[in-house]
């Protein structure tokens, strides 16, 4: 993969989720929760009652970091999987209408590991 538009693509994710990431603190993007389904709604409930949410937030700010300042970001890249397979799980079953965001991110993060494969290859050994 060219290093330019890799470079670019870790950037635009690492602003991605890193500012998705501080919301999930300090709540500065606008939602229209009236307009989620009542079992989307009742998932982020227990998601935020049970603080699930700052765990999830807290991936995506060192996983944001971590891609702008170019270290440790295979690492980040492997743990964000998992929120990036959950947020498009989510938005595939519960509200399928806001899925783009979410295949946005998963598509980046697949690039993310395609771009960090020679950073695997240890663990890929038998």
């Amino acid at each position: 993969m060219n290093t330019k538009v890799f470079m670019v693509l870790r950037i635009l994710l690492g602003l991605f989720i890193l500012v998705f990431g501080l919301d999930k603190f300090f709540h500065f993007v606008p939602m229209d929760n009236s307009a989620m389904s009542e079992a989307a709604m009742g998932y982020m409930g227990g998601l935020a009652s049970t603080k699930t949410v700052y765990l999830v937030g807290l991936v995506e700010v060192l996983a944001g970091l971590a891609f702008l300042f170019n270290k440790y970001g295979a690492l980040m890249a492997l743990i964000l999987m998992s929120v990036s397979i959950n947020a498009v799980l989510f938005h595939a079953t519960l509200e399928p209408g806001t899925i783009p965001g979410a295949l946005i991110l998963l598509v980046l993060n697949v690039v993310m590991l395609i771009g960090y494969k020679d950073k695997y290859r240890d663990l890929l050994r038998g």
